[in-house]
């Protein structure tokens, strides 16, 4: 009987352990959550709406990613609703494929470009393997993820797919994410070009949060760009003393002009952003 009862304590002490740790860790309480993964030099972003819908931009270079995931997601929880690749760059992609192998993936986002490398054919092994539903997206189009959660695409333009370019960066997926009074506008890889088009193209760029472009390259992040967005936050994805000398000090300096706070992967860590819709707050 005595045994029987401490069972009973322990399993009710283990749920409420679970209720606590997604109350701490993950989103609930009618919180977004987005988060800015390390996975070094590459791109991870990790969201959660208020009841519990859950998307993946990018996924870095390899498997650091899964441990990461494990950060912001409880052990237990192996499905993710909406996996996006912005671009088929092997610091946004590879990490994905590892991704599929370890998660049931509800719906795979994509631009479209198919080329022969080994990457992109492994890619398209995984998807087939998890049985995601594959969808290619252009600029207007749009997922409501929540009730009042709303993941607006701003490109590529149709006009970029039609072209068939020769690079996945020509035809880069960017989305604006708005939660009530709140946005955050994730552009992957986009450089001065796409920048300027956005920026010309009458689309709301207006955003409390900045995914710095390119891990901070010199060929991105414009003044005119960043006079459209005026962000609060800006946060740069990149690697602890990368070969490329991301982030670059133009960008740097022009981050600086705006007033922006800013935060880095490579100094900072993860970056979890919550918002109740009115009000941003940080977690490190």
């Amino acid at each position: 009987m005595f045994l029987k009862s401490q069972k009973i304590i322990l399993g009710v002490f283990l749920l409420v352990a679970v209720f606590v740790w997604r109350a701490v860790f993950v989103g609930s309480s009618g919180l977004l959550l987005v988060s800015f993964l390390d996975v070094g030099q590459g791109d991870a972003i990790f969201i959660e709406t208020p009841s519990g819908k859950q998307v993946l931009i990018d996924g870095g270079y390899g498997r650091q990613v899964l441990s990461r995931l494990g950060r912001v997601m409880p052990g237990y929880d192996k499905s993710i609703d909406l996996v996006i690749a912005t671009h088929t760059d092997s610091d946004h992609l590879g990490g994905l494929i590892e991704v599929l192998k370890s998660y049931d993936v509800r719906t795979v986002v994509e631009n479209g470009f198919q080329d022969n490398s080994v990457l992109l054919a492994e890619w398209n092994k995984e998807v087939e393997k998890n049985g995601a539903r594959r969808e290619i997206v252009k600029a207007g189009d749009q997922f409501i993820l929540d009730n009042g959660v709303s993941l607006k695409i701003l490109g590529p333009f149709s006009e970029d797919i039609k072209e068939t370019p020769d690079k996945s960066n020509e035809v880069m997926v960017v989305a604006r994410l708005v939660y009530g009074e709140t946005e955050f506008l994730f552009t992957g890889d986009i450089e001065r070009g796409d920048e300027i088009r956005l920026a010309s193209s009458g689309a709301e760029l207006k955003s409390d949060v900045l995914k710095v472009a390119h891990h901070g390259s010199q060929y991105s992040t414009t003044r005119l760009f960043l006079e459209k967005v005026m962000p609060v936050y800006t946060v740069i994805s990149v690697g602890k003393k990368n070969r490329y000398g991301h982030p670059h000090t133009e960008t740097l300096s022009r981050l600086a002009s705006i007033g922006s706070t800013l935060f880095r992967t490579d100094y900072d860590g993860g970056i979890t952003f919550m918002s109740n819709g009115r009000f941003l707050s940080l977690r490190r």
